[in-house]
């Protein structure tokens, strides 16, 4: 756990992230399947702002005392019968009220429902006595929610164009294209986990994902200018492919990333905790599912997706294979060097196909042993390394005279 711990922190690049690619790729292959299939043949649990439906407000304050959800949704059912879609309290201290959200009911329904909630519930209107006029009912139309939907598309579109004109100035097109389908990736998957949870899709919910693409892009764009500071002047060099050079970069920047997220999800957490759990604010709900998935989401695309896609959209340009074959073959230039003779040439053939092949695929590939030149020249002469070859007994005396 220490060594572990120890190697997050140094950044060596001791996790070959972007060596395993292909199993990055099928995890979130996978989740984007399951995500789409779930919208598609679950699809999502609309609130009144999407649907349409009858809003009725309440004070929580009544003639015998304070007024709970459980009695109002009581009463609810009891007069309309049916249940409500929710009840919550909004609100805090004198303004707090109770929020009743259910199907479209028509005058007659709505009608009975108000009298039953001041019959049993007596709530107090500003004049601290009880007052039917306290009780508020409001219809919702559907198109208000498609209107919704419709402003928050437009504004994904605009974001990610912008964001693609950024990348692609600041950075490289490549760039751009790696960011932009880890968004839409952490895009799907929000929403395909909200669609299995099955919790209220409000204007909450479409809000929360909108600010979530602003962290995973922010997490993008930390890993993306390390790779760029790692690989400048790389096509001159054969120390490391441009494969190894990112994924020290993403090594470089992991502990980092994992930080953020965290210091990011608590807060988050607390409001799934203590705003939904303890304090019964629905609305809280809403946004912190979204928002904890979309970070979560968001980190897990910047690391283990853009990057290994830029990777991939990189090595196919001819001039980055053929530096990864320079780099292949000044490796086996240094293994030839510090392999012994007796050995033969096969093994450092084959090694060397083998390293070719590797770095062109954009795979990681280590630097071999390097040995030295003292005790490979031993070796060329059949002597053991460190010896000296100076002649020993009388024919040394013989010769130092």
């Amino acid at each position: 756990m220490v060594g572990t711990l120890g190697r997050l922190y140094s950044g060596t690049g001791a996790f070959d992230v972007v060596g395993r690619r292909r199993i990055w790729y099928s995890i979130s292959g996978l989740l984007v399947v399951v995500c789409l299939a779930s919208m598609l043949l679950r699809g999502f649990n609309l609130g009144i702002d999407f649907e349409g439906g009858t809003r009725v407000q309440l004070p929580t304050r009544g003639a015998g005392g304070a007024i709970t959800t459980q009695q109002v949704g009581r009463v609810f059912t009891e007069s309309v019968g049916q249940p409500p879609e929710s009840v919550q309290t909004v609100g805090a201290g004198s303004a707090a009220s109770i929020l009743i959200r259910s199907a479209a009911l028509d005058t007659k329904r709505s009608f009975a429902l108000k009298k039953a909630l001041f019959d049993q519930l007596r709530p107090l209107g500003k004049d601290g006595r009880p007052s039917e006029q306290a009780i508020s009912d409001s219809a919702v139309s559907a198109t208000w929610g498609g209107e919704i939907s419709h402003q928050a598309l437009i504004a994904l579109l605009v974001f990610l164009c912008l964001v693609s004109v950024f990348l692609a100035v600041y950075f490289e097109p490549r760039m751009a294209l790696s960011a932009l389908i880890a968004l839409v990736h952490d895009v799907v998957v929000t929403a395909g986990i909200y669609s299995l949870v099955g919790f209220e899709v409000t204007p909450a919910s479409v809000i929360g994902l909108l600010t979530i693409l602003g962290f995973s892009l922010y997490d993008t764009v930390v890993v993306f200018d390390k790779v760029q500071e790692n690989t400048r002047g790389l096509l001159g060099l054969t120390r490391r492919t441009y494969a190894e050079a990112a994924n020290l970069a993403v090594n470089q920047t992991l502990m980092r990333s994992i930080n953020t997220s965290l210091i990011a999800v608590l807060p988050v957490l607390s409001l799934l905790v203590i705003g939904v759990g303890l304090l019964g604010v629905g609305t809280l709900k809403d946004l912190a599912l979204v928002q904890m998935v979309g970070i979560l989401a968001g980190t897990m695309s910047s690391i283990l997706l853009a990057t290994p896609l830029m990777v991939d959209l990189t090595m196919l340009r001819p001039a980055y294979q053929q530096q990864a074959e320079r780099v292949a073959l000044r490796r086996e230039k240094l293994a030839r060097k510090s392999s012994p003779a007796t050995e033969g040439e096969a093994t450092t053939s084959e090694g060397a196909v083998s390293s070719v092949d590797s770095v062109r695929s954009g795979d990681s590939v280590t630097d071999p042993p390097k040995g030295t030149k003292t005790s490979t020249a031993a070796r060329r002469r059949g002597q053991p390394a460190g010896k000296s070859s100076r002649p020993s007994g009388k024919a040394g005396r013989s010769a130092r005279r």
